[in-house]
């Protein structure tokens, strides 16, 4: 399936790393999801997929059938099943992901402030922008330098 650049997408981040066996439960059970997603009693072009052990993305092409509010809180209800069954938390917004040496960390965010306070993140650092809206800005302004997010201007006053 090709996506169109203009396809929604959903990114949602864990607190902790699933393991490779959590992650094949998963998949398996956001493909059924998503082989049968519907809005209005239209199929959803849609796909879901794990990155770097800790991201749920959810993608939707819309040039076939848009996604309504009904079909969107179905993806949240499997998201909070997931949740509840490997009981971690995909809906934390105070917690931030980066890499260090291609290695992804979560911190929450007095955590991450302090790691920015010490240098341990610094402007090249690359975080993870999950408010990104469509498949186009997934590609190219999820995972920004630090100095190019929204990050810092969060944590502006300790650059």
């Amino acid at each position: 399936m090709i996506f169109s650049p203009q396809s929604r997408v959903w990114i949602y981040q864990s607190n902790r790393k699933f393991t490779s066996a959590e992650e094949d439960v998963i998949l398996k059970k956001l493909e059924a999801f998503t082989s049968q997603w519907k809005a209005h009693g239209n199929e959803l072009m849609a796909k879901a997929e794990i990155r770097y052990g800790y991201f749920i993305i959810l993608t939707v092409d819309e040039s076939q059938a848009n996604v309504t509010g009904c079909s969107i809180d179905s993806s949240v209800r499997i998201i909070k099943d997931i949740e509840q069954t490997h009981n971690v938390d995909l809906f934390d917004r105070f917690n931030i992901a980066y890499k260090i040496d291609e290695e992804v960390h979560v911190q929450s965010k007095e955590d991450f402030e302090t790691l920015v306070n010490i240098k341990n993140v610094t402007p090249d650092t690359i975080v993870f922008n999950n408010m990104v809206q469509n498949l186009q800005e997934f590609e190219t302004k999820w995972e920004v330098p630090f100095k190019n997010s929204w990050h810092s201007t969060v944590f502006a006053h300790l650059l």
